[in-house]
């Protein structure tokens, strides 16, 4: 894909992957970035960050209003979507509100797109889409099913939809390392369960799969990246090993392990170097095959009974290599050296 001239816009634009990937993009040749987002203060805070690059746009608006995204999409080339409402316990208590805003809202942004002339489209999913147990991941997965099935509607358009999954971006805003980091203060890091497991990816790596989907996406596939998991013990040790860590069990909607590939995926997904491609059962093009995908990929297909969750994972991160990552992606000042206690 050439990104020369080129106009993108990102939905929920000013929240952690959007900041990211609006930075990796002014970095291209492209002409205009536009960031769609529902908070005024954090589109001015993002606008003091690159004073001077008048690439650069702001949209309020909401991914609820069709109207209004229709409007923001005109003449935009490429659209990635990160809007979201995303924190587990809050769907379960509010569940029409995250329906509203994951899947209606999803629908809103295939038809501004199909009605603009958007040509690539790259839809931000989680690991909790596959075999979802909460409402969250349920509203993700019916949304991933929107934006691959929308290739089917496209007629002659010369547009492509994709989806990319992956797990807890290391550091963002509600995931459990910030979390902990700030409790540690108090001497008590509460474990939900032992047993625990989550992927960890950083937000570079997902940038940078993104970047991937829109340059080598054909249409409708799923990107799933090859990235490690971790123990929550092994975490609450890395940043807190002289805390107390009582068990407070498990919240509403959470499961023990996490996976982004079932055994339902299986026959339709191939790996490739760096990430797994969960290629369309259904496509209306009879010539959207999975070998066209393997040709075009260079991957081969994985075992049928294959999943990839977070507690069978062959890359776990060890405490060492925690604190290593924690330095380098979310706070530089961090030490287990300094007592933090008040």
């Amino acid at each position: 894909m050439d990104w020369q001239n080129k106009t993108v816009l990102i939905t929920g634009g000013t929240g952690s992957f959007g900041r990211a990937f609006a930075a990796a993009v002014l970095e291209k040749p492209i002409s205009k970035l536009i960031i769609l987002s529902r908070d005024e203060l954090k589109q001015w805070e993002m606008a003091q960050r690159h004073v001077g690059d008048n690439r650069l746009r702001f949209f309020l608006g909401d991914v609820r209003d069709a109207a209004r995204l229709e409007r923001a999409f005109e003449g935009v080339d490429i659209v990635v979507h990160a809007a979201a409402l995303k924190q587990v316990p809050a769907a379960e208590y509010n569940p029409f509100e995250f329906i509203k805003t994951n899947i209606l809202g999803a629908d809103n942004v295939i038809n501004a797109a199909l009605k603009n002339g958007v040509q690539n489209v790259v839809a931000l999913s989680t690991d909790k889409a596959a075999a979802p147990i909460n409402l969250y991941g349920a509203t993700k997965l019916c949304s991933d099913k929107l934006f691959v099935a929308a290739n089917n509607i496209r007629g002659g358009r010369k547009i492509r939809f994709s989806v990319v999954r992956y797990g807890n971006v290391m550091g963002s805003r509600g995931s459990v390392i910030p979390f902990f980091l700030d409790r540690r203060k108090t001497g008590i890091l509460p474990i939900t369960d032992p047993r625990m497991t989550r992927f960890n990816i950083t937000l570079d790596q997902g940038v940078a799969l993104v970047q991937h989907a829109l340059e080598n996406s054909l249409a409708g596939e799923i990107y799933v990246p090859k990235i490690p998991s971790y123990r929550i013990t092994d975490v609450a040790e890395a940043i807190g090993p002289e805390c107390k860590k009582p068990i407070v069990g498990i919240r509403p909607g959470e499961k023990i392990h996490e996976e982004m590939i079932t055994h339902g995926d299986s026959p339709n997904t191939i790996e490739c170097d760096d990430c797994y491609v969960i290629v369309p059962s259904l496509m209306a093009d009879q010539h959207s095959t999975i070998e066209r995908y393997l040709t075009h990929h260079g991957g081969k297909m994985t075992p049928d009974d294959f999943r990839f969750s977070s507690g069978k994972n062959a890359q776990l991160l060890n405490v060492e290599q925690i604190r290593e990552l924690i330095v380098e992606h979310v706070d530089p000042n961090f030490s287990i050296e300094v007592s933090v206690y008040e």
